[in-house]
């Protein structure tokens, strides 16, 4: 395959490092990725609606947890990066890369409005040579069925002279060993031209970037990692379910299973799923898989147990509750943690809430400690009264149970465990502390 000369001229630019690059989306993708382009070299663009985001990279800081502040003032001193909320700055850059939200509407269907705002601006804005990225997790067929279309509908053409590919974010957000600079990337063009070119861009900046033979097999590819942990997750719900009517500590059968060195992957129960992708991504598989006429029947009933799992534990504290003598409306209910994953700042799809939600439906009064999260997201309803609580002599005093739904490395929950009347535990994070402690 040889290089069309608007793709030669655009890799001469890759390698040279003179490309203009747009990132889309100031997130917790599309924020570490324009911070590595443009450490690499690259003059970077990033664009964002919200104004909060652009003006805090503007000022030198960053707007989410996992890039430092250092690092924006850095760049923005060396004059490679660069924020706007403003349609109109995203004229002129060689490559446009599309970090947008991918959520799901009431129906738990795929919600592509960001994903088309994003599309119809930079639409305005390609011309001959251009490249244009989606990272954002999607159902296999966007990129070819939705992107293309909106992209070329000034008369480019699709491979010739407007490049296209899929490269989907795996960004794990307070991961202290993996990062954007150091996750394998996957890169699927619309034709052999695109993946070249999109394989050029990210090995320019990432150490190891893998590949594949279309933009479908890498919307499918990462639609696979994610489905792939929540059935199991589900798995682990639902065998932490059958040990407790068994009498048999779920920790110790997983952590005795995981000594196997060969054909065993340990997956853990807890409260139900939560975060940007894992709760997400298995619903646009199963959508798009309805439409070829296909029963998802694996991801749907590793979805019912996982959201069964807020129910299930307001149910088993019910019991823990029961044999003290007491019943949950009126109780005392201390939740550690509410953020989706250990050590996060972000309680947005965090299962914690819909257990907040179940306990108060049941009339109990409830508190909740979190080091990262002041106030609860309003996104989950106005109907939560839980207040936030300082882990104090006071807040110890007030408890009835304390309930751990989120394992942040700050908890001492063996001293906690001998301040508080009764933990009950669904992560398995207080398993030998000395106290009074229920497992889930």
């Amino acid at each position: 395959m040889t290089l069309t000369t608007t793709a030669a001229a655009l890799d001469v630019k890759l390698a040279q490092r003179t490309a203009r690059i747009a990132v889309l989306g100031l997130g917790y993708v599309g924020t570490p990725l324009a911070v590595h382009l443009a450490r690499s070299g690259f003059a970077v663009t990033g664009f964002d609606p919200q104004a909060r985001k652009v003006d805090e990279i503007n000022a030198g800081r960053s707007p989410v947890q996992d890039v430092a502040h250092t690092d924006v003032a850095e760049l923005l001193g060396l004059d490679t990066l660069r924020a706007t909320s403003r349609g109109a700055d995203l004229a002129g850059h060689d490559v446009y890369i599309l970090c947008v939200p991918t959520p799901l509407d009431e129906s738990k269907q795929p919600d592509m409005k960001y994903i088309e705002r994003a599309a119809s601006l930079v639409a305005e804005h390609v011309r001959p040579g251009t490249l244009v990225v989606l990272e954002s997790t999607t159902y296999p067929g966007t990129t070819d069925e939705m992107l293309v279309p909106m992209l070329a509908q000034g008369g480019l053409i699709p491979d010739e002279d407007l490049f296209v590919a899929f490269s989907p974010e795996r960004v794990d957000p307070g991961n202290a060993k993996f990062n954007t600079g150091n996750i394998p990337k996957l890169v699927g063009g619309i034709g052999p031209r695109s993946t070249e070119l999109a394989t050029a861009l990210y090995r320019a900046f990432l150490p190891s970037v893998h590949p594949v033979s279309s933009a479908r097999v890498a919307e499918m590819a990462k639609l696979h990692e994610n489905t792939f942990r929540a059935v199991n997750i589900g798995y682990a719900n639902e065998l932490a379910m059958i040990c407790q009517a068994l009498g048999v500590n779920v920790w110790e059968v997983v952590d005795a299973a995981a000594t196997k060195p060969f054909g065993f992957m340990p997956f853990y129960p807890g409260p139900g799923i939560g975060g940007h992708c894992i709760p997400l991504d298995p619903h646009y598989l199963a959508w798009r898989a309805r439409k070829e006429g296909f029963a998802t029947r694996f991801i749907d009933l590793a979805d019912q147990v996982n959201s069964g799992m807020p129910r299930y534990i307001v149910g088993r504290l019910m019991n823990v509750l029961n044999a003290r003598a007491k019943a949950l409306r009126g109780s005392h209910v201390l939740v550690l943690g509410v953020t989706y994953k250990p050590d996060v700042d972000d309680a947005r799809e965090s299962p914690a809430m819909d257990v907040i939600r179940e306990l108060e439906r049941h009339g109990a009064q409830v508190r909740y400690v979190d080091p990262y999260v002041e106030e609860l997201p309003h996104h989950h309803g106005p109907h939560l009264q839980a207040v936030r609580a300082e882990l104090d002599d006071e807040t110890c005093a007030w408890t009835d149970v304390a309930v751990i739904l989120t394992h942040h490395s700050c908890f001492d929950f063996n001293a906690l465990s001998l301040r508080v009347p009764q933990i009950f535990d669904t992560r398995g994070a207080a398993r030998h502390a000395p106290g009074a402690v229920e497992l889930l």
